[in-house]
């Protein structure tokens, strides 16, 4: 005949050979007790439970039955319905959260894990262990330092062609400050993250940033006027930054920016379901509900508070012109017949109050980042143009046997501008209007 199995704990097995023993006449009761840690009174009670059922009388009551604290049947099978379909490419605590504020269910994160595990599904991400750094600390207020990065990814969907992320987050309480998305990391990017930025908190102190092209000089070539100044030409985002006295801090390593390189971790992981959701499928539907719903949301579950409750934001400059700032600068000369001539695009300079004509003169070309054209002779407006394509500035060196065509030196020239020509490029460079030929380029990036 079978005998009964009991399924005993560690600790209640000790309790029964202690008992045993003591049954035997080998140990008394109250040498039993010290060892179990128990008071003679507690001992004589499990006594008197071994002595009546035995093994059985020494494992706990419960054991086997269903806890009253379980989830229902139905509530659970609810929950993993909602995480097969809805919910389906949703972080366990993403999906906590939309339990709680969407279907009304109350839960806890860990209830959650361990459903989603037992029935075989598994984490979003797997948590690899992370190589040693240093802590940076944070700033003590707010606008001392602003960290800004772009992320190309598949953000609409894998079947959908890549774009980029754009986005800036204080260092001192990671609020989300601003985000875009965009064809590509760029100038043109970058331009539209400061001009939001400014307009809706000011100024901050620095800048972090990584040392892609639109934002540091990545090459090696110094022009004359660079030698005698003693410094490279910034880039146009650079030259923006200088003109607003914002410090620009590059970063040599990812972990460096830590802090928004975590953001795009959240992002991705995040937005990503929540624009799954609400099937999501072109930049400007993902433009609205990034600005007008998700970021005040990340802000009310990831910002913290600042050490010092004192703001650091500077006010923009009672007079400062922050579209004439924060834009696209060349340098052209006017022509004979008082135009400038861009390539294919002609800016007609018209008669002004103090001077009739504008003939040979140098002038200061701006396109904002809207697209529009400004000139500006001394400082003064001058002419204006519609809005055309906007092109990503093209730094590109002459070499002696590649590059350039017509170069007589191997000095390199920094170049600005790009705009198609028919089948070739057309380049143009800070100090003239006059078009370069080149037919290998390198656009963002300097080879």
């Amino acid at each position: 005949m079978e005998r009964d199995r009991v399924s005993m704990s560690q600790k209640e097995l000790a309790r029964h050979q202690l008992l045993g023993l003591v049954e035997a006449g080998r140990i008394t009761l109250k040498e039993a007790s010290e060892r179990m840690g128990l008071s003679y009174r507690q001992a004589k009670r499990w006594k008197k439970r071994y002595l009546e059922a035995g093994a059985a009388g020494l494992v706990h009551g419960h054991r086997g039955r269903a806890s009253p604290r379980g989830l229902p049947q139905d509530l659970r099978a609810r929950i993993l319905e909602l995480s097969d379909t809805v919910y389906g490419k949703f972080n366990d605590t993403h999906f906590t959260e939309k339990l709680k504020e969407v279907e009304g269910i109350e839960v806890s994160r860990e209830t959650v894990r361990r459903l989603r595990r037992s029935e075989g599904i598994k984490p979003k991400r797997n948590r690899k262990a992370k190589k040693h750094h240093r802590r940076r600390p944070r700033k003590a207020q707010e606008g001392l330092m602003v960290l800004w990065d772009g992320s190309p990814h598949h953000w609409l969907g894998p079947e959908r062609p890549p774009c980029c992320l754009m986005a800036a987050v204080d260092d001192a309480t990671s609020r989300l400050l601003w985000g875009l998305f965009i064809e590509y990391e760029g100038s043109h990017g970058y331009f539209l993250l400061l001009q939001e930025i400014t307009r809706r908190y000011g100024l901050p102190s620095s800048i972090y940033q990584d040392r892609h092209g639109a934002l540091v000089r990545n090459d090696n070539h110094w022009t004359l006027a660079e030698q005698l100044a003693g410094r490279q030409e910034p880039t146009q985002v650079g030259q923006a930054l200088e003109d607003l006295g914002i410090e620009a801090i590059p970063a040599l390593t990812p972990q460096a920016k830590g802090r928004v390189e975590r953001l795009f971790g959240v992002l991705q992981d995040r937005l990503l379901a929540e624009m799954d959701l609400w099937d999501i499928q072109d930049i400007p539907q993902a433009n609205r509900f990034l600005q007008e719903v998700f970021i005040e949301d990340y802000n009310r579950r990831f910002a913290v508070p600042p050490q010092n409750i004192e703001s650091a934001w500077r006010p923009v400059p009672r007079g400062l012109d922050l579209d004439r700032v924060i834009a696209f600068r060349y340098q052209a000369t006017v022509g004979n017949d008082n135009a400038v001539r861009l390539g294919g695009l002609t800016i007609d300079i018209p008669e002004g109050p103090r001077r009739r004509g504008y003939a040979k003169a140098k002038v200061d070309v701006h396109q904002l980042p809207t697209g529009s054209w400004r000139i500006y002779y001394h400082d003064r407006l001058i002419a204006e143009h519609p809005a055309t394509q906007l092109q990503e500035p093209i730094r590109a060196q002459k070499r002696n046997k590649t590059g350039v065509r017509g170069a007589k030196t191997d000095t390199g020239v920094y170049l600005h501008a790009a705009l198609e020509l028919k089948d070739e490029k057309i380049l143009f460079s800070s100090w003239s209007a006059k078009p370069v030929r080149s037919k290998t380029l390198c656009q963002g990036r300097t080879p």
